[in-house]
């Protein structure tokens, strides 16, 4: 007779079976005991020297004997408990980080006596992350990431005194040492919260543009059926875009982007990201765009489209003109159909019209768009010619919904003509963490807004100071812009000392003009957490 299993459940008989069973498992136990039970077989006591966890013997009626119950197919091996705080997909100290704030899906949580819902423990700030999500060795600094962030979630073991309620000397010298581009004293936290917008409207938020109609559904357009105030718009947006190119290729600017409805551009500076010219990111972008783009004599290329079908695979820092993608096309049905005749048999299969291939091709770029492989690179002087093409294009701006007659937003980490300033939000928060020997403080801070690469590298920076070497972080992005980290070709990559003495009046740090040099090593992905210990970084994308 087999022993009893615990965490089967014996259900599939009634309860007066089930007791007799019960006592005749009993009799049956104490019968072996007796007699000095069963020996266990060779592999077993194997195993057992081994300290190697074994299945429990099948229970009766799987092997067991007639007419013993059969055991729960749907009952776990381990029926114990699962701990509360095992470790969850998703960044540091999310879930339940501030008071109010939702439990986000996959969320443990217990049940108390009286019915109330009792959070699990919050997880240590000091996350551990797999051999696969980690770089083969820690690193002083973190990778560059040109995406946008919406939100930043910092915890610590030490407070973040630095983001309390400043004093009115402390904000007006930061923002003066921000606004004339001088050398970073006190506060240094007013400097890594600063960026500048076009157009700003108080009542509404400007960014995220991709995907945001439901939020701005509620909100007030008073241009929306004025042609003559969109016009105006229209026309100080211009200006205010034509100004920030201007300082982008006087190297008075280091990067900024364009926000549109369909889509998000990346300016860059010549110098940073590895190029030595200035170059635009499009992501994601639609065969219409791409079309517009060409028939206005803008070169561009994908990066990220490989030889696939008819698509001819284009050597690094070649583009695409008006023109040349039909003789690309047709070379390549040649090369296609040139096998045909090594063995004699093209006149007797029936090649593809020209209307077929031209289908089949017009199907395979409509199915890459709206998706990361359709991010366009831009460069040089072609980003002049981009300039004039943005201000004249009339879909970039929605002809209907919430964003209908509502200009491109404008993000910059530097002043520029028609720009106003704003501030990202920051607030710390003091909770009670869970740990072995009771409670302790965990210490929260939590950033909101368009957070751009400048701004989270000083952040990180100020951290790295303040929290004497130990905070986690979980970063979210706007995913239209986590492409914007691949690497693009590069013809020449200047010098470190090149870029720095170019681009020092940049409004930039030193060491954050250091970092958005680097060439980009992040692909298609983007920062998602990052853990300091010992002033050492561990970083997952």
């Amino acid at each position: 007779m087999a022993l009893s299993v615990p965490g089967y459940s014996p259900g599939f008989k009634k309860p007066p079976e089930t007791l007799r069973l019960r006592r005749r498992r009993a009799r049956s136990l104490g019968a072996r005991r007796s007699a000095g039970g069963r020996p266990e077989p060779e592999p077993r006591r194997a195993a057992l020297a081994a300290g190697l966890p074994l299945r429990p013997y099948p229970a009766a009626g799987r092997g067991g004997g007639p007419g013993a119950p059969g055991r729960n197919p749907f009952a776990r091996l381990d029926n114990r408990p699962r701990a509360a705080a095992e470790p969850q997909d998703g960044p540091p100290g999310a879930p339940g980080a501030f008071p109010g704030s939702p439990p986000e899906r996959g969320e443990l949580r217990a049940e108390k006596p009286g019915g109330a819902a009792l959070a699990a423990p919050p997880q240590t700030s000091q996350r551990s992350f797999s051999e696969s999500d980690m770089p083969s060795s820690r690193s002083t600094e973190l990778p560059v990431d040109w995406s946008i962030k919406t939100r930043l979630l910092f915890t610590s073991p030490h407070p973040f005194t630095w983001a309390d309620h400043l004093k009115a000397q402390e904000e007006a010298q930061g923002v003066v040492q921000h606004c004339r581009a001088t050398e970073v004293t006190l506060p240094p936290s007013v400097q890594s919260l600063i960026y500048w917008l076009h157009p700003a409207f108080p009542w509404l938020s400007l960014f995220p543009r991709i995907g945001a109609d439901r939020k701005m559904s509620a909100t007030t357009s008073p241009w929306s059926n004025d042609e003559s105030l969109q016009h105006i718009l229209m026309s100080d947006w211009s200006v205010s875009f034509t100004s920030l190119y201007n300082l982008l290729k006087t190297k008075l600017c280091p990067y900024f982007y364009v926000c549109t409805y369909q889509f998000t551009i990346l300016f860059r500076a010549a110098g940073l990201a590895g190029n030595d010219v200035i170059t635009a990111l499009i992501s994601p972008t639609t065969r219409g765009i791409r079309e517009a783009m060409k028939n206005e004599g803008i070169e561009f290329s994908l990066p990220l489209v490989t030889e696939s079908g008819h698509e001819k695979k284009k050597a690094p820092g070649t583009s695409v003109g008006p023109g040349e993608e039909q003789a690309v096309s047709d070379e390549d049905e040649e090369e296609s159909f040139s096998w045909l005749e090594e063995i004699g048999v093209q006149d007797k299969i029936k090649k593809p019209d020209i209307l077929s291939i031209k289908l089949r091709k017009e199907k395979h770029e409509v199915q890459m768009d709206h998706r990361p492989e359709s991010v366009v690179l831009v460069k040089g002087a072609n980003t002049f010619t981009l300039l004039n093409f943005l201000i004249n294009c009339k879909s970039l701006i929605a002809a209907s919904g919430p964003q209908a007659g509502l200009p491109p937003t404008l993000l910059s980490p530097i002043a520029f003509r028609g720009a106003t300033m704003q501030m990202l939000k920051a607030r710390s928060v003091n909770v009670k963490k869970q740990c072995v020997s009771g409670y302790k403080d965990q210490f929260s801070l939590e950033i909101t807004g368009p957070i751009m690469p400048h701004s989270l590298h000083s952040v990180t920076m100020l951290l790295r100071s303040s929290q004497s070497g130990s905070f986690s972080a979980g970063l979210y992005t706007h995913e239209p812009t986590a492409v914007f980290n691949i690497c693009p070709p590069v013809d020449q990559v200047p010098g470190k000392e090149i870029v720095r003495e170019e681009l020092a009046n940049c409004g930039l740090h030193p060491k954050t003009l250091d970092q958005l040099s680097q060439t980009p090593l992040l692909g298609k992905s983007s920062l998602r957490n990052v853990d300091m210990s010992d002033y050492l970084y561990n970083w997952r994308a």
